[in-house]
């Protein structure tokens, strides 16, 4: 295997960077996103593997935050966030808020 490159990788609908590492692997290339962990893939071609890592991250982002948002549709349903929400409105009336 050949020496580990780093290629940044820009989201433009979460104004985010993420590193991607890719190396050549044999005939082919295999590559990862370190802040991402389930996002691991291996194409043919140095290009293809950029394009479909880009892919795969944006298919990993969108699950997760899907994801997030039925739990805490789950958690507002079972009552989970009462407390909180209890604990916010009576800082809000007392006045330990203060707007940003």
């Amino acid at each position: 295997m050949e020496e580990i490159q780093t290629v940044e990788i820009y989201d433009a609908e979460y104004e985010t960077t993420y590193t991607a590492h890719i190396q050549k692997n044999g005939d082919g290339w295999m590559g990862w996103i370190q802040e991402h962990p389930k996002v691991k893939c291996e194409e043919r071609t140095q290009a293809l593997l950029l394009k479909t890592l880009e892919k795969t991250l944006y298919e990993t982002l969108e699950a997760d935050w899907e994801a997030w948002d039925r739990q805490i549709e789950e958690d507002i349903k079972a009552g989970r966030l009462d407390q909180l929400r209890e604990e916010t409105l009576e800082d809000l009336r007392e006045g330990r808020c203060k707007d940003l």
